[in-house]
């Protein structure tokens, strides 16, 4: 049982680099844990969506009976950070979606899927993230997407080169890098940080 200060944060845990999302949160003071069944999504405080596979994590997520308790938690405010294929998970609408391909939605955003390149045209930059202080993230981008535009209620926290690499909106959060693999954990600390505010009482 968490403490009142340490929100229970969940990873889903279909496909993806799981297990480097479950250290980086620990390292940013939550507790974590494995999500692949709706009755441990629902006893969690916040959920990350890892990078992986965007069209493998949806349809897994619709076989594992998730996708639709995934869409209700999420609509109903559960503070939710998606990587890579987890910001795909999040837009409301994918520029280019293979067939079948669904998302959690959550992100009024439109996101192209593989924007940045295929697997051996991945590359490393320094991205200043708002909310994050201190030196730039080291961002990790493998076959990233990026946003191609944004509605009104949701901020820009990022960009490389003209394009959208980090947003926000109310619990939601989404970047197209992999801050789960270089050892800085402030991406996942600011995360840690929504999870934690949302679970304060807004009066006694």
């Amino acid at each position: 049982m968490s403490t009142p200060g340490t929100p229970v944060i969940g990873v889903l845990a279909l496909q993806g680099d799981v297990r480097e999302h479950l250290i980086a949160l620990a390292a940013a003071d939550a507790v974590a844990r494995p999500v692949r069944r709706p009755e441990e999504l629902a006893e969690v405080d916040g959920l990350v969506i890892p990078g992986g596979e965007s069209t493998t994590i949806s349809k897994l997520a619709v076989m594992f009976g998730l996708m639709e308790p995934l869409r209700a938690r999420v609509r109903d405010g559960l503070p939710v950070y998606g990587t890579c294929a987890g910001m795909i998970m999040l837009a409301d609408k994918i520029l280019d979606p293979r067939s079948g391909q669904e998302t959690v939605g959550g992100i009024d955003m439109i996101v192209r899927r593989n924007a940045f390149g295929r697997q051996n045209e991945s590359f490393e930059a320094a991205v200043d993230v708002t909310g994050v202080e201190g030196d730039p993230v080291e961002g990790v981008f493998i076959r990233a997407p990026w946003v191609e535009s944004v509605g009104a209620g949701t901020e820009v926290l990022a960009e490389h080169e003209g394009h959208i690499v980090a947003v926000r909106q109310g619990n939601a959060l989404a970047t197209s890098f992999h801050p789960e693999l270089t050892g800085d954990h402030r991406v996942h600390g600011l995360f840690v940080d929504m999870v934690r505010a949302d679970r304060t009482p807004q009066s006694l």
